[in-house]
Parts: structure tokens; sequence; C-alpha cells
């Protein structure tokens, strides 16, 4: 009886494993005697690149202030990429995804993914495959490392292993030089560090209770609605008010012990998370320098999310359009204005007292502000005028 042949190659594949495997001993060696996390990094893409024979390959790293993920070191990019070019944190964005789930992103074709969004830098490479993993710091997810190819691929369950094993190794390196350059830092005494914990408890206690009535108040001001869109759309806005939220203690200020929102870098942080999930409408964010309380600044973020996305879904029609935040300081004695406003079609008035401007009109009084709001066939505006409290 004859046998039938393996549907592959089995002497090649026994020799990409074989190399996965050097090419994660060297690194590992590597990963133990280096304390230039850089280094390492450029090192790693560059092997990877070989072992898996493709061309593009990047590791994508968190920034809080702009809320993305930003080119950390990478091979096949554009010089001008590597530490300028971002990529956005939503659900829609393949890197986003690996981020927010911890877990792998494999899409064989971009082009028949209609769960995600292709991003400029991707259609500008030619990208069409792609494969994530997640980077790993203390449990955390710290970036993510990514391969890219122009030509359709599906990469093999060993091919996901590997890139997982590579960025295990850049977690213990970034691990390591994180904590060598913390103790450099380090300057309070014992006792003063057991002090700032309990308070800092205390704070994240109150904070995580004034953040869950929020989410409460939000669910309580929908109409109960029906269906599977009412369920999806209500999900979406959940998941827009916790990203909202996060990014507002993203930008705590350590230099104010971790009180202070810079609302400028919020808001454009916000404006741009925004932006990245929307198709043909504009996001422009000008603002004054402004700070506030982490208690001020989330009712603040969530205004802006509802304004936003209750104009992105009703103002316009296929053709888009833009939307303007602006924040004025100076509005009178301690006061300051946040404006929102689109050049959509205007809202139906019957409307102007539904669930979205109740919830506006809600968080507008948690912060002792006044709510305005004018709308016509040239667009729509909102004003939230309020005292900015900070130290």
């Amino acid at each position: 009886m004859t046998k039938q042949k393996a549907p592959y190659n089995q002497t090649v594949e026994s020799e990409i494993l074989r190399e996965h495997q050097r090419v994660l001993i060297d690194l590992a060696r590597y990963a133990i005697e280096t304390e230039d996390l850089q280094r390492f990094l450029d090192d790693a893409v560059v092997r990877v690149a070989a072992a898996v024979e493709i061309d593009h390959v990047k590791v994508l790293r968190y920034r809080r202030a702009q809320g993305d993920l930003v080119i950390d070191a990478g091979v096949g990019w554009n010089p001008s990429s590597v530490k300028a070019t971002s990529f956005a944190t939503d659900l829609a964005s393949p890197p986003g995804r690996t981020f927010q789930t911890g877990q792998p992103v494999l899409i064989v074709d971009l082009n028949h993914a209609p769960d995600f969004r292709i991003s400029a830098p991707l259609k500008e490479h030619n990208i069409v495959s792609l494969l994530n993993v997640p980077i790993f710091v203390e449990s955390a997810v710290w970036g993510v490392f990514e391969i890219d190819s122009t030509i359709l691929r599906g990469f093999t369950e060993d091919t996901t292993v590997f890139l997982v094993g590579v960025a295990a190794l850049m977690g213990l390196v970034i691990r390591r030089v994180e904590a060598l350059n913390a103790q450099f830092e380090a300057m309070a005494t014992a006792a003063q560090e057991a002090r700032k914990r309990e308070i800092l408890l205390n704070e994240i206690q109150h904070r995580v209770k004034n953040n869950f009535q929020l989410l409460l108040a939000m669910l309580a001001l929908r109409p109960p609605g029906s269906g599977a869109d009412s369920g999806r759309e209500l999900a979406a806005r959940v998941a827009e008010a916790i990203r909202a939220m996060s990014l507002a203690h993203d930008q705590l200020s350590p230099s104010q012990g971790g009180h202070v929102v810079a609302l400028p870098s919020y808001l454009k942080a916000l404006g741009a998370g925004l932006q990245a999930t929307l198709e043909n409408i504009a996001i422009e964010v000008t603002a004054d320098e402004i700070e506030v309380w982490i208690e001020q600044a989330v009712p603040i973020g969530l205004i802006v999310n509802e304004l936003v996305t209750n104009s992105a879904k009703h103002a316009f029609d296929r053709g888009g359009g833009s939307i303007q935040i602006e924040l004025l300081a100076g509005q009178g004695p301690g006061l300051a204005c946040l404006i929102v406003k689109d050049n959509g079609k205007g809202f139906d008035k019957s409307k102007t007292s539904g669930s979205g401007l109740k919830l506006v009109r809600a968080l507008a009084d948690q912060i002792r502000g006044r709510i305005e709001h004018e709308s016509s066939h040239r667009g729509t505006t909102t004003r939230l005028t309020f005292a900015p409290r900070a130290a």
C-alpha cells in the first residue's frame, strides 16, 4: 500500500522551526546581557524578519499622553515612520484590538476583514496580511509586536508561538530597564511610600466608585430599546465611555500628585481616538491651557464623547463633515467654556430632550456647569460653561 505524501514539505518545516529556536536562544542570551532596550528591539525586529521571511516587522509602544500606539522599532518601514507613525487603540484597529484584549490578532486578507479598519500606514505600504501579538510587562500589555505582508499569507500556529516567545523576551528586557531606571528615581522613604500607598488606595476606591456611578447613570438614562442593534449600540456607547475614563486617568499629572489632568492634552487624545473610529468626519481640537481635578475631567470627557458620537450619528449624510472641539479660558470670573460644534444638517427640535442630551445635562450638573444647545440647518453647537477646579 503506497503512503500518501504529506501536504507540506516536512524537511522545510523542520528547518523553519529550528531557525525559530535559534533566534529565540540568541535573543534570550542577548536579553540577559543587555541594558539597552532600543538596541535589543532593533536587533529583534531584524532577526524576526529574516526568520519569518517577511519584509515588514514593527514594535508598537503604547503612549499614555496620546492614547495611541507608536512605532518604537521596525524594519521595512519608511525611516521617517519609526518614532513618528502611530496607530489607534480602538477595537477596529488590528494592533488596537491586540492591545485592548491581550490576544493575538491574525488577518489573512485585510480587504475582506469587515470588523477592522485599514490604517493609512498599512495602505501606504500595501499591507494585506498581518499577525499581531501583545507584549506583556508584569501582566499588563505594554505594546504590540506585529509582522506584516504585502502578499496574501496565512501564518501558522508555529509562527504565532514564535512571535509570542520573542514578545515575552521583549517584556523581560523592558521590565529590567524600567526597574533600573526606577532605582535612580526613588527618593521617598519607606514610611512616606507606605503613607502614599494608603492615600492612593483610598483615592482609587473613590474614583472607581464615581466611575461606576457615572456608568450606571448612563445606563439609567438610555431608553430600554429592543433587538440586537439596540444592544450593540448600548455596548458600543459604554465601551466608548470606559475608554474616555481610561484616557483621563492616563493624563494624570505626576507633578500634581496624580490628581490633576491637563485638559488640552486630554481633549486632543480623546479627539484622536474618536477620529480613528469615524469615516469622512474630521475632528479639530483647540484648547487653552486649563487644568482640572480628575473628578471634573471624567465628566467633561464623557460630555465630549457623547456630543461627538451624537453628531457623527445624526448630523451628517454620507458626505461627512467636521466637528470642532474648543476650550476657552477667561469666559467670566473664574469660568471656562467648552464648545462642541458641527457643520451638519442640525437636529430635529423634537429630539432635543432625548437621552443623549439628558445625559449631557446630568454630567454638566455633576461639575456645576451650564449647558446651552443650539441647532439649525447650518449645524449644531453645544456650550458647557464651568468653573475649573484644580490645585
